[in-house]
């Protein structure tokens, strides 16, 4: 999905798992993906306009989590598109793995796609929220049947922990000698997290690689946003948003 003019701020997704614990904006834009499974995001805060690049990523040996959990989108969609009229793209901005239960209904999330989908024309989109999925439904053509295409961002893991640094480097190396403000947040999926702050050469790494590249902004020096099940931590300034579980 390419950038739009739909501002998120206007609807609940502040309180997503994305965004919940990142400074208040006044208004967010989705702006589609910067990388392959890299979400881009305007954010506008007190007049100045801040680029956040968002990635959600879980280890290999627990990506069951994920495949488990996209098997029931996937579900949800099918059935979603078989009552409905008309060809649309829903976007996964978010879906918080952990915090789902036993109550999670697919059948219930379909009824609420499928209900927006009656009320769209071609080219509106809408943001769809059950439970801790947000995501972004849009309607393309019309048609007498339906058809809904799944866009998911979620990467595997495959290296060690230890490489946690060169997967941020990659996504700061797209706003290298950005004017405006860049903020990036991993939110990592894992049970057991990707970054410990008891790693001394996993921190090495990374504060080499946050040093170098605030050397390269223009005037604002990179957030590196850390959110996991050992809570969220800001990577340049050391600080700690919020610990344990988010």
């Amino acid at each position: 999905m390419a950038g739009t003019n739909f501002d998120l701020k206007k609807t609940d997704f502040a309180a997503s798992n994305l965004f919940h614990y990142l400074p208040v904006f006044d208004e967010i834009y989705y702006q589609g993906h910067k990388l392959a499974n890299v979400q881009s995001f305007k954010a506008i805060r007190e007049g100045q306009a801040c680029t956040l690049l968002a990635l959600s990523i879980i280890r290999k040996d627990e990506d069951f989590l994920w495949e488990s959990t996209k098997d029931l989108l996937d579900g949800a969609i099918k059935q979603a598109a078989g009552i409905s009229r008309g060809i649309y793209s829903f976007d996964l901005l978010t879906f918080d793995v952990h915090k789902e239960n036993a109550g999670f209904s697919p059948h219930e999330l379909s009824s609420v796609i499928a209900n927006s989908c009656f009320r769209l024309k071609p080219g509106e989109q809408m943001l769809i929220r059950y439970s801790s999925v947000f995501g972004l439904l849009q309607k393309l053509v019309d048609e007498s049947w339906g058809k809904i295409t799944l866009k998911t961002s979620v990467e595997v893991f495959n290296d060690k922990p230890n490489f946690l640094f060169a997967l941020v480097s990659k996504i700061l190396k797209t706003v290298e000698f950005s004017h405006d403000p860049v903020m990036v947040l991993i939110n990592d999926l894992s049970t057991f997290p990707l970054h410990d702050p008891a790693n001394e050469k996993q921190k090495d790494f990374l504060d080499e690689l946050i040093a170098q590249h605030a050397k390269l902004s223009i005037e604002f020096p990179p957030e590196v946003y850390i959110q996991d099940n050992n809570g969220v931590r800001e990577l340049f300034s050391g600080t700690v948003v919020r610990t344990g579980y988010v």
